[in-house]
């Protein structure tokens, strides 16, 4: 039996996890509304750079999730916190969707690279755009390095491929702002008085959800919905803390498990 330690928190992943587009993950607004229940917080925890926070919120309301704006912490909030603190004026390589999150910076004569997903963008004469900033000292911040993800129609490439691209090309590395990097975990823990030790992670990605959150400390719960491929759980060290067919049974485990008794 797993041993009980005092839990605050739960971080929950969204897409992949809590639904794939605009179809939600079978029980999974009623398990959520179970876990709502219980002396724990819950923070929603994404990657997710193809729409910005307004938009996904408003999907996730239309499937009938029990949440609110400022419960969701995403990739695109902690790069622009980045691109503050630097003072830098970014190419943005990202949806057209995602840009109301960067309204304000100023982005002429830009003298950094952000990458997030943005098939629309993606192509030769924009990632050359890209390589020539960074070949003359711009620096590359990617939102996430995601290999590939869940879409309706299939898994599909990521960011992280073309990150990796430019990498290659220039030579240099990119700082990463979203999962699995542990600055976010803890960033996303910071308003919830609570430590890495007090908080469990429930995700479909083995390596940025379940191994980034096992890494700064917390508890990772893998999901078999989403991007989720069989033997993924063998591929992160240490391997998660359990691994279940869907969001579901993870709420079940949460609230059998590792909640103190009464």
């Amino acid at each position: 039996m797993a041993s009980r330690r005092t839990l605050k928190a739960v971080l929950i992943d969204l897409s992949g996890t809590l639904h794939i587009e605009d179809a939600a993950v079978p029980g999974a607004q009623e398990a959520l509304a179970r876990l709502r229940q219980a002396p724990v917080a819950v923070k929603f925890v994404t990657n997710t750079t193809k729409e910005c926070k307004r938009t996904l919120f408003e999907r996730l309301r239309r499937l009938n999730f029990d949440l609110q704006e400022q419960d969701i912490f995403t990739s695109l909030t902690a790069a622009r916190n980045l691109l503050e603190q630097r003072a830098v004026r970014p190419l943005l390589l990202v949806e057209d969707s995602a840009l109301e999150d960067f309204t304000g910076l100023e982005t002429s004569d830009p003298n950094a690279v952000v990458i997030g997903l943005a098939p629309d963008h993606f192509n030769y004469q924009t990632l050359n755009k890209a390589f020539r900033l960074i070949l003359d000292g711009a620096p590359l911040i990617a939102v996430h390095k995601a290999r590939y993800y869940k879409r309706k129609d299939g898994l599909a490439l990521g960011p992280g491929p073309f990150v990796t691209g430019l990498e290659y090309a220039t030579d240099t590395q990119a700082t990463v702002v979203g999962k699995p990097e542990k600055a976010f975990f803890l960033e996303a823990l910071r308003d919830l008085n609570c430590s890495p030790e007090e908080a469990v992670m429930i995700g479909d990605d083995a390596r940025d959800d379940v191994g980034g959150a096992q890494n700064a400390g917390m508890l990772g719960i893998l999901v078999k919905t989403g991007k989720y491929r069989p033997g993924d759980e063998g591929k992160i060290n240490p391997s998660p803390h359990l691994t279940c067919d869907s969001f579901p049974e993870a709420v079940n485990h949460i609230l059998e498990n590792l909640l103190g008794s009464k």
